[in-house]
């Protein structure tokens, strides 16, 4: 009862407009783990990197308004730009789900100490999502430079996606979301909307990108563009072992989906949805579309799914392959069984804290990292503002 009373509340962040009946799942406490808090007291946080242990060891954090933290045996330290103007932190668009968003360290980290940052760019009028790049000089982010700036701009502040991913050819994957109200750009070939891109790590444009040089009804692609028809997409992992791409988005009321990432493809959105209306209308009379991929797994009603990692380690090894997921509106973590690029079923983790989990991330001692954006510390009904915790989750 007393999730089903969080989820009902949580379903107003979320965007949908009731609660719908959820299907029964294994349930596991955080009881039935180690839940070490390496950091709390931050204000809604947005998601966790690790630090490589040969370059200082530690994790990064940023807070949706503006902050990013540097996390060190349980202090945090607040970082601070430097060297710009090619980054001005007045860029910075902080508005509905606008803010700062992901941090991902370069691949080569230990030895370049870059960082790639995206963030909403702009003003209520003008705004979109941006990629910045720049160097972890100890508690400074030294040199930033905008490599990526999504384009046409659009006004509503939401739907930003953001997520960045690199991929195994050292390119790097960005999560772009439809704007909520521009859905259908994410068929159009001309915009940035409602897809994922694929950049070089100077923010070019890859010789190989699947749209380069096409066209779709007479109108040029974006170079950019990795993969179309996606409404919200708040989570993207490699795969480790595979190097198979993964993201999972946002549906409307229902219709949330986990997606196993093809270059060039189409994954329906708004043509096909099992999702509906805020209203209850249907958005389409399709639930799948010739042409276009179904979803590998899905979520009515929604979960509002933030954050993505595919675990691979030795500390869970019945968890290998598997995605983890978070949820803002169910308040957990949901561990869905992959088998052979499938799912074939679903358990529900760490509901019992109550918390709206942003970002989750494989440690690279095997442990899972969960970022809990917000929780009702209380019990007075209303999720704190200063209530943000990074665990570090280990069997006991």
């Amino acid at each position: 009862m007393r999730k089903l009373m969080m989820m009902s509340a949580a379903l107003i962040l979320s965007g949908c407009l009731e609660p719908q009946n959820a299907p029964e799942l294994t349930e596991r406490s955080s009881t039935e783990f180690n839940a070490e808090t390496l950091a709390e007291g931050m204000t809604r946080p947005w998601a966790v990197a690790e630090i490589p242990q040969e370059a200082g060891g530690g994790f990064l954090v940023t807070e949706i308004a503006g902050g990013i933290l540097r996390v060190v045996d349980g202090t945090s330290t607040a970082l601070a730009w430097s060297g710009g103007p090619a980054f001005a932190p007045e860029d910075l668009f902080v508005s509905g789900q606008g803010g700062m968003l992901d941090i991902a360290p370069a691949p080569d980290f230990p030895e370049t100490h870059e960082v790639y940052l995206s963030y909403a760019y702009g003003n209520s009028d003008a705004n979109g999502t941006a990629l910045v790049r720049a160097r972890l000089d100890a508690t400074t982010l030294a040199n930033p430079t905008v490599i990526f700036r999504a384009s046409p701009p659009k006004q509503a502040a939401s739907h930003f996606g953001g997520r960045i991913a690199f991929l195994p050819d050292d390119t790097l994957v960005l999560s772009l979301g439809d704007g909520f109200a521009y859905r259908e750009d994410a068929q159009k070939a001309d915009t940035h909307l409602g897809k994922l891109i694929r950049l070089t790590r100077d923010g070019g444009v890859p010789e190989d990108n699947p749209f380069k040089g096409q066209e779709k009804d007479g109108v040029a692609f974006k170079p950019q563009i990795y993969s179309m028809g996606h409404r919200n997409v708040q989570g993207l992992a490699i795969d480790p072992e595979t190097g198979v791409l993964w993201e999972h988005e946002h549906g409307p009321r229902g219709g949330d989906e986990l997606n196993r990432i093809e270059a060039g493809a189409n994954y329906g959105w708004p043509l096909a949805t099992k999702g509906l209306d805020y209203q209850g209308a249907k958005i389409t009379p399709f639930q799948t579309f010739e042409g276009m991929i179904d979803g590998t797994h899905g979520w009515t009603p929604s979960i509002a799914p933030s954050g993505l990692a595919i675990y691979r380690g030795d500390l869970f090894p019945d968890w290998n392959g598997d995605a983890l997921v978070g949820g803002l509106a169910s308040r957990d973590l949901r561990r869905v069984d992959l088998e052979n690029g499938k799912s074939v079923g679903e358990e529900d983790l760490l509901s019992d804290l109550g918390g709206r989990v942003r970002d989750v991330r494989v440690a690279s001692d095997g442990a899972v990292l969960v970022l809990i954006e917000a929780s009702d510390l209380d019990g007075d009904g209303e999720d704190d503002p200063d209530s943000g915790q990074l665990l570090r989750l280990s069997p006991k």
